[in-house]
């Protein structure tokens, strides 16, 4: 039978039950290789239910930093929920390792002759070592990660660091966890030829980059980019994003004369009501911003309309997952472009950014706030589940403590005292974006009605055809000024003249590298650009008009990406290629390089030419 031999490129699936304290353990595993100097991407697919459901939870290292999702199987699976142990069984790539717990005899029907089975009665060790049952079951976890630090060869310092820094303040629970930990190592040694043919090497690849979830990410972006006002109702997968922000504030949002908050969450009893918060905080001159998921932004639409017709600065942090209607809310998508770019009904046009990794959620997100305020509309920050939820590899956060707030065109009372005619919609410079004031600004001056009716440049109420045309107008004007404020796309060029691009955005980045070198072994130079904003800029036009064939990658059915690149820049559907994944999993490198492929292929050289 033949092995696999690899160091430090492989991935590992954890295979639960939802409810029982493994992801702790496993992502004390993750972090020890990490912490080795290895990259990885680790991944949890945990059910919508509570508990007592299959969870998955995988790890790819990859010395070669490819961090997306890797296709086809593990090369190690660790198997402890007998629900899933026949898929689980058949994941582990022919010549890989099935790790599970022997307590019970495992079915010989499941026995495959193309992998190693370690059997390993970790049931029985912790009923031996632990008389609580609660201690049986969490210890469980920590007695197989134990077991792979010998199967792996791993520094097993490194596995103990992370329980003292894990139970820091709780040094009681330092002991038993580390016991637990040498009782798997001690099993393995002993009954398995130690390492395996997969194993882990230490490597000097990580750098000063840390693992960090996009929800906290920008729960903390929202801190630092000045929010004091927080509308919530939570819904899956973006409830962190509140709770790391309101985490961080009650760290860093106290008077320390008063002890009073300089801040407000404010937990609502609906999806409506959140972003009606929000709103109100915005015109109060409050930055202020809510997070939610598509069926939040399904209701939250009407009141996203107002904001962007009124032209009240808002954030709003959409959490992707899959759906329509429910869903699969523990599952990742790309599926709310088109409801976030026309949220709300008539000519609505919003501004959407795409952070592709933590590190960007942060800064995105505290950039939202002066782009919110700058052009006076609406920002949807667009991350996912897979971006929000899961630790993925980032650079550190830094802040220039000298930054200042752009809080755009707002007029104080001094200025309203020199302004010989203020008009809230009156377009002074030509650039769509109007002056504002706060309220209570100035006695008499300054002063308008706020209304989502129709007005005209003084904010008095008309329906004059030619009136509310000029509005209108004046506001695709100022939505041509953010494709210019926004953030530019991001160019990967072979600078060889191909003929062939890739435009990505968002998560689909992760899987890119891996993607150009799978292309480059085949043949195919393409050239990539990742969006990072809508409006579009010109670059992204430039980009598009330059190759004859790209292709679009996204998550989601419909390819709403493509979609929205048509609609808005007039471009031919024969020109632009679908590449779609929206089985609620990441998008992987070979679905991409080999969707290009297989097109490139079958169509005719001239056609692709011709675009």
């Amino acid at each position: 039978m033949k092995t696999i031999n690899s160091v430090n490129e492989f991935v590992i699936r954890f295979a639960n039950t939802n409810g029982t304290g493994s992801a702790s353990a496993n992502n004390m595993f993750a972090k020890a290789i990490f912490r080795m100097g290895v990259p990885v991407s680790p991944r949890n697919v945990f059910p919508s239910n509570i508990q007592g459901m299959p969870t998955w939870y995988d790890v790819r290292v990859s010395e070669k930093g490819y961090l997306g999702r890797r296709a086809g199987g593990a090369d190690i699976v660790v198997a402890m929920n007998s629900q899933s142990m026949v898929d689980d069984v058949q994941s582990v790539e022919a010549g890989g390792y099935f790790l599970y717990d022997s307590t019970k005899e495992i079915d010989p029907q499941l026995m495959r002759k193309d992998i190693t089975f370690l059997g390993m009665p970790i049931s029985s060790i912790c009923l031996r070592e632990y008389n609580d049952p609660r201690q049986r079951q969490l210890f469980k976890n920590v007695i197989y990660v134990g077991a792979l630090a010998a199967l792996l060869d791993m520094d097993f310092e490194v596995l103990k660091g992370l329980i003292a820094d894990q139970f820091k303040g709780k040094e009681k629970l330092i002991s038993p966890n580390v016991h637990a930990l040498e009782l798997g190592y001690q099993y393995a040694k002993t009954n398995f030829n130690c390492p395996l043919s997969i194993r882990v090497q230490k490597s000097d690849k990580v750098g000063n980059r840390i693992l960090i979830d996009g929800n906290t990410a920008a729960g903390l972006g929202a801190v630092y980019g000045g929010a004091t006002v927080a509308g919530w109702y939570p819904i899956t997968p973006s409830t962190s994003v509140v709770e790391n922000y309101e985490k961080y504030c009650n760290r860093l949002r106290i008077d320390p004369a008063s002890g009073k908050k300089n801040f407000a969450v404010m937990q609502a009893e609906d999806e409506l009501a959140a972003i009606g918060i929000a709103i109100g905080g915005g015109w109060n001159g409050a930055r202020s911003f809510t997070a939610t998921s598509g069926p939040g932004v399904s209701l939250m639409t009407e009141f996203l309309g107002l904001a962007y017709f009124a032209e009240i600065p808002v954030v709003l942090i959409d959490v992707q997952r899959a759906g329509p209607s429910t869903g699969m809310p523990t599952r990742t998508q790309q599926s709310d472009i088109l409801a976030c770019a026309y949220a709300s009904h008539g000519d609505t046009k919003q501004v959407l950014i795409f952070p592709s990794t933590p590190t960007e959620c942060f800064h995105m997100t505290a950039d939202a706030f002066d782009y919110a305020e700058r052009i006076q509309t609406p920002i949807m920050v667009m991350t996912d589940l897979d971006l929000g939820m899961n630790d993925h590899m980032s650079d550190e956060l830094s802040w220039d403590d000298s930054r200042t707030y752009d809080r755009g065109k707002v007029l104080n009372a001094q200025q309203l005292e020199e302004v010989e005619e203020f008009g809230r919609y009156l377009d002074v410079d030509g650039d769509g974006i109007c002056y504002r004031t706060y309220p209570g600004t100035h006695p008499e001056k300054g002063i308008y009605f706020t209304r989502g009716t129709s007005r005209n440049e003084y904010a008095a109420y008309t329906e004059r055809g030619e009136d509310y045309v000029r509005n209108m107008e004046r506001l695709n004007k100022k939505f041509r000024t953010a494709a210019e404020i926004l953030p530019q796309p991001e160019i990967h060029s072979q600078n060889i003249g191909s003929k062939i691009g890739v435009v990505y955005f968002g998560t689909t980045n992760a899987a890119m590298d891996e993607t150009f070198d799978l292309l480059r072994s085949q043949g195919q130079n393409v050239d990539g650009m990742r969006l990072k904003a809508f409006p579009f800029a010109k670059a992204v036009e430039d980009f598009i008009e330059q190759h004859d064939q790209v292709f679009i990658v996204e998550q989601n059915r419909d390819a709403q990406m493509r979609t929205l690149l048509m609609n808005e820049l007039d471009i031919d559907p024969a020109k632009l290629v679908k590449v779609c994944n929206y089985d609620g999993l990441p998008i992987t490198a070979d679905f991409i390089s080999a969707t290009i492929l297989d097109h490139i292929a079958v169509a005719p050289a001239s056609k692709v030419a011709r675009g």
